[in-house]
């Protein structure tokens, strides 16, 4: 043979488009690439999490406890009903149980998400990144077609979970100096958000309007009948949310949504 084979050589070798992992991650550019797909994660959580400081200082709670518990917690929802419930002094378990029911659906993204993260990754690598979990994020990252390294997941997570302890702590000190009179009125920034986060769902989706009237109608047979309103705030949402999610599942299955 004149020309005789060339080997392929260990950076000429291609790697498989499931298993990136065979080829040199660069950190950096991971990193820059997770960094900038979080910015508008991160612009939308600041008001957010601005509602959240507000409604946690006017029902009570220190500015402090309410920064820390967003820096301790990425969770939205999970937050807003568990420091309702600190406000109304539920019990533990009440607490404990409602959060676990409501933040649930983190553990089903974070067993999803595993399949696509470089098999490589350390544990507690794994453990940042499945702090850093939540609707948006794991959205944009599991839309992504290669596998997920820590460099992209850290960056993806670093605005939103910046964005979020931001809009906190401006809302839980612009509270802290506010007239209590104006304090107590700040309470509806928390409705006005419910609304503007629902009403955009409810307009395209049938099923999501449907669930949605069923869980406020629930909500409303807590607070006004007379026997149902005897039972506490925690378990009322328990209750609300597991009927509501397992009529939406019964008579909206996935195809239909």
């Amino acid at each position: 043979m004149l020309f005789p084979k060339k080997e392929t050589s260990e950076v000429e070798r291609p790697y498989s488009k499931r298993n990136p992992s065979k080829h040199q991650s660069d950190f950096g550019t991971d990193f820059g690439s997770g960094l900038q797909k979080g910015i508008p994660i991160a612009l939308g959580y600041i008001p957010v999490a601005f509602t959240f400081g507000l409604m946690a200082v006017s029902g009570g709670i220190s500015p402090w406890i309410a920064i820390l518990i967003s820096l301790t917690n990425l969770t939205s929802a999970g937050q807003f009903a568990g420091a309702r419930l600190i406000i109304t002094e539920a019990s533990l378990f009440e607490i404990t149980l409602t959060t676990f029911v409501i933040n649930i659906r983190y553990l089903l993204m974070s067993l999803s998400l595993s399949q696509k993260i470089i098999p490589e990754t350390a544990f507690i690598k794994r453990g940042i990144m499945s702090f850093g979990i939540t609707d948006e994020t794991f959205t944009v990252a599991s839309l992504e077609k290669h596998d997920i390294s820590f460099g992209y997941m850290l960056g993806l997570i670093s605005f939103p979970y910046g964005g979020w302890a931001l809009g906190t702590t401006l809302g839980a000190l612009i509270c802290s100096v506010l007239p209590k009179a104006l304090q107590n009125s700040m309470g509806i920034a928390l409705y006005a958000m419910f609304i503007a986060l629902i009403v955009p769902s409810a307009k395209k989706s049938r099923a999501a309007l449907t669930i949605t009237l069923i869980a406020v109608a629930l909500s409303s047979l807590f607070n006004w009948a007379p026997y149902l309103k005897q039972i506490s705030a925690g378990w009322s949402i328990i209750i609300a949310t597991i009927t509501a999610c397992i009529i939406g599942a019964l008579f909206f299955p996935r195809e239909e949504v």
